[in-house]
C-alpha cells in the first residue's frame, strides 16, 4: 500500500510542472508510449496494405489522444479546451497541422 502512494505522490509530482494549463508529463509519456509502440502500429497497419511511418505517429499522437479520452470519458484540460468551440482556436490550428503533417507519409501500398 505504501508502494502505491509513494507512486501517486511521484506522479502528482511530475505532473506539477506544466506548460499553461498542461502537464509536460503528459506529453513526455505519451511521446515515450508512442516511441514504444510505433514499430507494432506500423506492423499492424501493414497488414491492411497501409503505410505508417514512425515520425508520423508521433504528430498523431496528440490528435489520437483528443478522441481517445474523450471517449473513455476522461476528460482532460486539452479535451475540454478542444471541445469548446468559443475558445482555444491556437490549440484546434495547431492540432490541425499535427493532423496534416501527421498523414502526409501515409501511403496506401499495392498487394
Amino acid at each position: 500500500m505504501c508502494d502505491i502512494l509513494m507512486f501517486m505522490i511521484s506522479i502528482e509530482f511530475l505532473r506539477q510542472y506544466r506548460f499553461g494549463k498542461y502537464a509536460i508529463f503528459d506529453f513526455v509519456a505519451s511521446l515515450a508510449g508512442i516511441y514504444l509502440l510505433a514499430p507494432l502500429l506500423s506492423k499492424f497497419f501493414l497488414k491492411f496494405n497501409i503505410y505508417i511511418p514512425r515520425k508520423n505517429w508521433f504528430f498523431l499522437t496528440i490528435p489520437i489522444s483528443i478522441p481517445i479520452h474523450f471517449l473513455v470519458g476522461n476528460i482532460t484540460p486539452m479535451t475540454r479546451d478542444f471541445m469548446d468551440i468559443h475558445s482555444n482556436y491556437l490549440l484546434k490550428i495547431l492540432i490541425l497541422v499535427l493532423v496534416l503533417l501527421g498523414i502526409r507519409g501515409i501511403k496506401i501500398i499495392g498487394k
